[in-house]
């Protein structure tokens, strides 16, 4: 049976795209991926792919055609988590959300901590300046709802996806330290030790075998995303200056 056609609207910036990256490799899917500009976003994207104009974005189905050029035919979606769930459901051979319900409530609920309570905080502490406490805390919340060894649901899902693409990346800004987080000086550092530390110890072991994969190593490059962040801080702060 030949696979419909799979088009990922994504940008390297984005964790959101690469979790939905790592997905559709962890599943060995053949896909094209097309690499959208969000400063300089195509008219057509908007019009003919995602209305909100955001990455992730998903064609699936209908006639081969370009990326630039999606199928009227194809089915148009959006939203990383809903996503990820349309992978594992289009392959479930593939094993990416587990055969057992009570292991997929784990996964959902997982997913639905880290979006609904971490992301608010972690986004408040990377661009408004907030304390590192509030996203530290719900990062102990979510360590607590890993097994002692293994992933989310034991064996790989995808809620390690989701989760692995903010870990890292919230590396890459905690190293940079730079003056759009308006931390204090230092507080980086501060921050990166503590998440190497003893109280993010089995949160780190995971993160480690998470990084191990091939479909994540395959989709990482740090200092294109440390280039990527530090150039995204730099257009802040020439904004902020403007309105002043």
């Amino acid at each position: 049976m030949v696979q419909p056609q799979i088009t990922l609207y994504a940008t390297d910036f984005s964790p959101y795209s690469h979790s939905v990256d790592i997905a559709l490799l962890e599943a060995g899917v053949n896909y094209t991926r097309f690499e959208v500009d969000l400063q300089n976003k195509p008219e057509w994207f908007i019009k003919q792919v995602n209305p909100a104009g955001q990455v992730p974005a998903l064609t699936y189905g209908g006639s081969d055609a370009p990326p630039s050029e999606p199928s009227l035919d194809s089915i148009k979606l959006r939203e990383s988590h809903v996503l990820l769930e349309l992978v594992a459901d289009l392959f479930p051979e593939a094993r990416l959300l587990p055969e057992d319900p009570t292991h997929r409530a784990k996964v959902r609920l997982f997913m639905d901590v880290l979006k609904t309570k971490l992301l608010p905080v972690w986004y408040a502490h990377f661009r408004g300046g907030q304390p590192a406490e509030p996203f530290l805390v719900v990062l102990e919340e979510l360590q607590a709802m890993l097994p002692p060894t293994g992933f989310v649901a034991g064996e790989w899902s995808i809620a390690d996806a989701a989760i692995i693409t903010i870990l890292v990346r919230e590396e890459v800004i905690l190293e940079l330290e730079h003056e759009v987080s308006g931390w204090s000086a230092g507080e980086g550092k501060r921050v990166l030790d503590i998440l190497h530390g003893p109280r993010f110890a089995r949160l780190a072991q995971y993160q480690r075998e998470l990084e191990g994969r091939p479909a994540f190593k395959a989709t990482f490059d740090k200092a294109q995303i440390a280039d990527k962040f530090a150039s995204w801080f730099n257009r802040v702060v020439r904004l902020r200056k403007q309105q002043v």
